[in-house]
């Protein structure tokens, strides 16, 4: 069943990991990665704002710079903006809803924390918008998987958003940390830009939003989330099935030990979630 994954569809050889090398702390690799492929990110991040600068498109956007930073943070070889456009290509048809939908989810909920703060004469009026704020803060966690789950599995987009729902509380404390790290780099420029806000400094900011941040945080999310899907999805469909994929899985560093298992799953069964129904073939 090679393939079957997303994650496993391309032919390109990655330069793998030595099998005896020390393990690094997560966030030394992670800046480690991100800076040897500082270069390589810089016309991705171009094109990445280009086409979300339609917000409805960000969705196809999100997808293609996912997928980069994907392989890479699996230590898999990126052919950087023909892999983009390639993923575009291959999943347009969940991305660019996904994007619309998005749009739209964000627009009521932050019109909705607008209204209640502005209206507020009331306790009732607090806690709605306690709950549309606690609303918002699910939805934008769920965004961190929703595009890895569309370019890595063949899941319906209504599989896809209900996994990614499971997933803010199957990997809480991690959200909350990639939360809280995301928001503190968009943070960081808020800051500067009020207190140091001249024309250079706001130029300097502008060219570091546009050629580094996306692709950094993009990067930074992988870290954060990809071994919980890692376990809760990919690792048991192998235990399932420990015969498929065994060079793509050596490449990515995700090998299962357990290869003695028969594989008793029907053929065209997916891994999920408790209650997610079948693929989308």
């Amino acid at each position: 069943m090679a393939g079957f994954f997303g994650l496993f569809n391309y032919a390109k050889e990655g330069p793998g990991i030595e099998k005896d090398a020390p393990q690094k702390k997560t966030f030394i690799v992670f800046f480690e990665t991100f800076f040897r492929n500082f270069w390589k990110f810089i016309p991705i991040n171009l094109v990445f704002c280009l086409l979300s600068f339609p917000i409805i498109t960000n969705g196809l956007a999100s997808a293609g710079l996912t997928n980069v930073v994907r392989n890479i943070a699996r230590d898999k070889h990126s052919f950087g903006l023909s892999d983009f456009w390639e993923t575009i290509r291959k999943n347009w048809k969940q991305a660019l809803p996904s994007g619309i939908i998005n749009f739209f989810v964000y627009l009521v909920l932050i019109f909705d924390v607008w209204f209640f703060y502005t209206t507020m004469n009331g306790i009732m009026s607090a806690v709605a918008m306690g709950l549309c704020i606690f609303f918002l803060f699910v939805f934008t966690v769920m965004n961190y998987y929703i595009s890895t789950m569309i370019i890595t599995f063949r899941f319906k987009l209504s599989q896809i958003y209900k996994n990614s729902f499971k997933f803010v509380f199957l990997n809480f404390k991690n959200n909350i940390l990639c939360f809280i790290c995301t928001t503190l780099v968009y943070a960081l420029f808020f800051v500067v830009a009020y207190f140091w806000g001249n024309f250079n400094v706001l130029m300097v900011e502008f060219v570091l939003l546009v050629c580094c941040v996306p692709a950094f945080v993009f990067l930074m999310t992988q870290y954060f989330i990809f071994p919980s899907i890692k376990k809760y999805i990919i690792d048991p469909y192998y235990l399932e099935h420990p015969n498929d994929d065994i060079d793509e899985r050596r490449n990515l560093g995700i090998e299962i030990e357990n290869t003695e298992q028969n594989d008793e799953t029907e053929e065209g069964e997916i891994p999920q979630l408790p209650d997610t129904a079948a693929d989308n073939d």
